[in-house]
């Protein structure tokens, strides 16, 4: 059972207990109201009358944060098909304790500087609807598993670089809470190795600098070339996560 004595509620209270970690402060946005407990060292909560299959999230020691999940699972609170975003914990341990149907290995990464300057980031611009077609089509050839996409509700705005009235890179802004998130990050397949990667990220982070004290961003842990470059960029504070949707 959970430990109702340790319960929190409130976004205000999951930041106090977690130290006001930047996955948090980008985790709960600044009209949730989530229930929350704290367990040896980890802090759990879920989000209410969730609109999508993300429940909640976990952060603290792996050992303490599974033990957290595996109550609020015994309990209902969590429904299977829904997933927690957990400290990477090993990928065996996860299937078995909760029958996961799917891990997903990750790393958190944020900035509090603005990166150096890199070249072509000047040509970084702000897209609006009458973009939307050249996105949809730059993210279907370039990154078609991307789950950043034109119409989405979830994304806040679009940036992009052109070239000859061709789109050839573009990024969504995902920022949420009170910390800027890039998200969807494209290059064409035919500029690729050209810097646009850099430009793109470099002139999307300065312009969320100019509303939040983070940025942020989410890459996956075995995409060794997109980390290398992120971190060249300043993206050095890290959390180690492994999504888990339940079984």
């Amino acid at each position: 059972m959970i430990d109702t004595d340790r319960e929190l509620t409130g976004r205000a209270a999951v930041l106090a207990a977690t130290d006001h970690h930047p996955f948090v402060r980008h985790a709960l946005r600044l009209d949730d109201a989530p229930r929350a407990w704290a367990r040896d060292g980890a802090v759990a909560w879920l989000l209410p009358t969730a609109g999508n299959d993300r429940a909640g999230g976990v952060v603290g020691p792996v050992d303490a944060a599974v033990e957290l999940v595996a109550a609020l699972v015994a309990d209902g609170a969590v429904r299977p098909g829904q997933y927690l975003q957990l400290p990477r914990a090993d990928r065996e341990l996860l299937v078995d304790r909760f029958a996961a149907t799917r891990v997903d290995d990750w790393d958190f990464l944020w900035t509090t500087a603005v990166p150096p300057r890199q070249p072509g980031q000047e040509r970084v611009v702000r897209l609006g609807p009458a973009d939307h077609p050249a996105l949809a089509a730059l993210i279907d050839d370039a990154f078609p598993t991307s789950s950043s996409r034109p119409q989405d509700p979830t994304v806040t705005g679009w940036y992009g670089i052109w070239d000859a009235g061709r789109l050839v890179a573009c990024g969504a802004d995902r920022s949420r809470g009170d910390v800027g998130f890039l998200a969807g990050l494209t290059v064409a397949r035919d500029r690729r190795g050209r810097g646009l990667g850099a430009a793109l990220t470099a002139g999307m982070t300065r312009a969320l600098f100019a509303r939040y004290d983070h940025v942020a961003l989410g890459v996956y842990a075995d995409n060794l070339a997109a980390l290398r470059l992120y971190r060249r960029l300043g993206f050095t504070g890290t959390l180690r996560r492994s999504s888990v949707w339940l079984g």
